[in-house]
């Protein structure tokens, strides 16, 4: 090989000293990733979650949340009833009837009331949609035997069938209140619940508005189960007193809650 003038050294080694440090800096195929090509990682191993500014995993964070208060009911067995404060129990019998019924149920309405009523067999028959007016606005429903016979004055498989054909319901309300050991015990294998009352209005007799009013305004306490009538004849007495009673009872503090029949 012809030996380089000695003026050309410096300028070949110059150019060959360029082309390794070229060669070096170009990666070769194997060692190229590319940008578009996600890297799936085999496992969740070393993998951190994305913290938010308060070190919580922005994944997991959650908007907060007001918590509902809840909401105290009494139990549905509850019947220590004098424990609620003031509270009376309006109790209305021999209903449903198509006249007063819509008339007692928009007068609870109008005074924020609860209230039971025990009706008759045979009237739920002829006005089943009276009853599901009264289940429908939060009332109650007792049993108030098939069609108003006195208990006490039957044989025992008569007293049972009057029970069975009046309406399902946790509570027995006896005609006129006669009854005796037997009659109760005869509720209970119904798994029925004998219950009389507290205030008799007396209703039933039409003694007038105001001596109706003032029966409940007398006998108005806590707990009391108060008796009046929806069915069974003209009541315009009954709805007239109860409006004025409830007004002042409301004012007194009152509230009036069903039965837990």
């Amino acid at each position: 090989m012809t030996k380089p003038p000695g003026k050309l050294l410096p300028l070949v080694a110059a150019l060959l000293c360029g082309a390794v440090l070229a060669q070096a800096a170009t990666p070769s195929d194997h060692s190229v990733t590319s940008a578009a090509a996600p890297v799936t990682p085999t496992s969740n191993q070393g993998l951190q979650p994305v913290l938010s500014k308060q070190g919580e995993p922005s994944s997991t964070k959650r908007p907060p949340q007001t918590a509902k208060p809840p909401v105290a009911k009494p139990p549905a067995d509850d019947w220590n009833l004098a424990a609620h404060g003031k509270v009376l129990y309006l109790t209305f019998d021999d209903g449903p009837q198509h006249e007063w019924t819509p008339k007692v149920l928009q007068l609870l309405r109008k005074h924020k009331a609860h209230a039971t009523f025990f009706v008759l067999g045979i009237q739920v028959a002829q006005y089943p949609e009276l009853i599901a007016a009264e289940r429908a606005a939060g009332h109650t429903i007792g049993n108030h035997t098939w069609d108003h016979k006195t208990l006490t004055l039957l044989p025992d498989a008569k007293v049972r069938q009057e029970i069975a054909m009046g309406v399902k319901s946790k509570c027995l309300r006896p005609p006129t209140g006669a009854t005796n050991a037997k009659i109760q015990a005869i509720a209970a294998s119904y798994h029925q619940r004998q219950v009389l009352w507290d205030v008799d209005t007396k209703d039933w007799e039409k003694p007038g508005a105001a001596s109706i009013e003032h029966a409940i305004m007398a006998g108005a306490r806590p707990g009391a189960i108060i008796l009046v009538h929806d069915g069974g004849g003209n009541r315009s007495q009954t709805v007239a007193a109860l409006d004025r009673a409830l007004t002042k009872l409301t004012k007194l503090g009152y509230t009036y809650r069903s039965l837990p029949c």
